[in-house]
């Protein structure tokens, strides 16, 4: 009887597609001793957009998380997904970061590495690959699969030779978005099988329906291990359902060493907690054959309709999808994973907002188009590539060749509140964030976000303070974003918040007061008279073609402009941060900086004023 191996996917893949990758720390670890007794052939339980959401959102420790883990799950392989030269951010690293990222990461727990690059540029990954053998881990190379004029099962089987050449212990197939037919599987893995030696490794999200076809197929054709992830969070945009999948298995005649009774208790505990996470939740992430045209895999499409959310752009989510094969093809057809997926889709976010095709263009599209991610799998659009990037030239050779060690001007930046080296690649990830995080974890001041389940507070008698919530006043529904606060200890401190996209600042002496729950449901917010605080945190609405606004609300990260500057036309002033991408503003017309009216760190909403030309 064949054994076939099983990799769980709950505590990465499936939250990360059902709830834009909010599970906690706390609420995994009650049942890890249960998972570690399952015999699976690996547990996914770190890398891929988690160690972003620890430090953006959940105020966790990516690290501390990582050794919990190891030490909860002790005779288990903890499996991670790392993006080759990217790691875990959306750039590229030098190479001693990259070394210094898989020794940490394997130094804390990491077992299996699942190395893949977003455009299957080999070269890419060969460094991250090396390290994991020198320190002793298994080294999964990984195909990011997918369908457009440029990729056949001749191209996917030449990258799966090159992966054996690397000296990768396995192959796996990565279905992110749901695009393989029973039938591709059967060919794609039969001629993997045949051409290399190494084990095959199936990973396909169900968006599409055809997930758990696809399984037995490769089961069939030859693959040793599959993904599976237990129905607390499976099916849709993640993955097939574990119990199901060993069942069907066990009647075609297979071993898994699956015992179906010990997952029940599993799967009872998550499907209550996941109840927690209401909030997160995203419609888009069910059961969606239009994938198979649109391609959006299942981990961006719930934090893409989460990061439309923020923007009060919801109700485009259909445009959006629409435009991002279009804007997919214009970059010569990159697979859509990350951070190419965030590329993409963030630019067809702006296409669709802004009303304009590539009116705004990412600093990261630029980059893209100059070479800086890899090479693209297809031909690019030169009218939208000279419009980025105008007469630069792109690079050709291994992106990370341009790069200089980084290590040792990490360290000189961080040293103030970085005290391991796990803080300084923290930093090196998300310098932005991640300063921050990491103070406020020195002060013992992190706030994470609040889970909105107010009828579980109120029956614990727990004061309620939600940050984000509608309101209705005097007939009127405003819908409140409370987006940060002052320090805890003081007496009377700010708390920053929006009505309905528009950013005000509001002095409170407790979070309590922000909200008033009233038995109507109607709330009401306790606001500062102080005309000095109006005046500093307002902004006047642009007024002639000389005052710069911002498309879609974000964060001022980098201001390139001092006031008596003469500027061109299209010359970059601001860089702001939305969805978690890089957006340059250019200026609107040729003309001298009259007034900067934000300063770094800034949240600025769309109609207001950020800075005035003067011709």
């Amino acid at each position: 009887m064949k054994k076939i191996n099983i990799t769980e996917l709950v505590l990465r893949d499936g939250h990360q597609c059902h709830i834009a990758t909010r599970l906690r720390t706390e609420d995994m670890l009650p049942i890890c001793p249960m998972l570690d007794n399952l015999n699976f052939w690996s547990i996914e339980a770190w890398g891929g957009a988690t160690f972003d959401a620890c430090v953006r959102y959940l105020k966790e420790d990516p690290w501390e998380r990582l050794t919990k883990l190891r030490k909860a799950l002790p005779n288990s392989k903890i499996q991670m997904l790392l993006r080759g030269q990217n790691l875990l951010g959306y750039r590229h690293y030098s190479d001693d970061v990259v070394e210094l990222f898989v020794k940490k990461s394997a130094d804390n727990g990491v077992d299996v590495f699942r190395v893949f690059d977003a455009l299957n540029d080999i070269r890419n990954i060969e460094v991250s690959i090396k390290a994991v053998k020198k320190y002793k881990k298994h080294a999964e190379g990984t195909i990011s699969y997918t369908t457009s004029p440029v990729h056949n099962n001749e191209y996917f089987v030449s990258l799966g030779k090159k992966l054996e050449e690397l000296g990768c212990d396995s192959i796996a197939i990565k279905d992110m978005a749901g695009l393989l037919t029973p039938e591709d599987t059967k060919d794609l893995v039969s001629s993997l099988v045949k051409n290399t030696s190494l084990p095959i490794h199936m990973h396909c999200h169900a968006t599409s329906g055809l997930a758990s076809i696809n399984l037995i197929k490769a089961v069939e054709a030859g693959a040793e291990i599959i993904d599976t992830c237990n129905s607390s969070y499976s099916e849709g945009a993640s993955h097939p359902s574990t119990e199901s999948i060993v069942v069907a298995l066990e009647g075609m005649g297979y071993k898994t060493g699956i015992d179906l009774s010990k997952i029940d208790e599993i799967t009872d505990y998550l499907k209550e907690n996941r109840k927690k996470y209401w909030q997160f939740e995203s419609e888009f992430t069910g059961l969606d054959p239009k994938v198979l045209i649109n391609q959006v895999p299942g981990g961006m499409i719930s934090n893409l309709s989460n990061q439309l959310k923020d923007q009060g752009a919801l109700d485009k989510m259909n445009d959006v999808l629409k435009e991002i094969p279009a804007v997919r093809k214009d970059l010569g057809y990159p697979p859509l994973v990350t951070p190419t997926s965030q590329i993409v889709g963030t630019q067809a976010a702006l296409n669709i907002i802004t009303g304009e095709r590539y009116k705004t263009i990412t600093s990261e599209v630029k980059n893209y188009f100059l070479g800086q991610y890899g090479m693209a799998p297809g031909k690019l659009n030169t009218v939208i590539k000279k419009k980025a990037i105008g007469d630069q030239k792109e690079i050709t050779s291994r992106p990370a060749d341009k790069l200089k060690p980084e290590i040792n001007n990490l360290k000189i930046k961080s040293e103030s509140f970085a005290s391991t080296e796990e803080d300084i690649l923290t930093y090196a990830m998300f310098p932005d964030i991640a300063t921050i995080f990491l103070q406020e974890r020195n002060a013992g001041t992190l706030e994470p976000e609040v889970l909105l389940n107010q009828t579980e507070q109120m029956n614990k008698g727990d004061h309620f303070a939600p940050t984000e919530f509608n309101i209705t006043l005097h007939g009127e529904t405003y819908h409140i974003n409370l987006t940060g606060s002052g320090d805890p200890s003081e007496i009377e401190r700010p708390f920053y918040v929006s009505v309905d996209g528009i950013s005000e600042e509001v002095l409170v002496e407790t979070l309590d007061e922000i909200v008033v729950n009233k038995p109507s449901g109607e709330s009401s917010i306790k606001e500062s008279n102080s005309d000095e605080n109006k005046k500093n945190n307002s902004r006047s609405k642009p007024s002639h073609d000389g005052c710069i606004t911002t498309a879609m609300p974000g964060k001022i990260i980098d201001i390139k402009v001092t006031v008596g500057d003469n500027v061109s036309a299209g010359d970059s002033i601001i860089v702001i941060e939305a969805m978690k991408m890089e957006n340059e503003i250019q200026a609107s017309k040729t003309g001298m900086i009259v007034a900067i009216n934000i300063k770094k760190g800034d949240d600025v909403s769309p109609n207001e004023t950020l800075l005035e030309i003067q011709s």
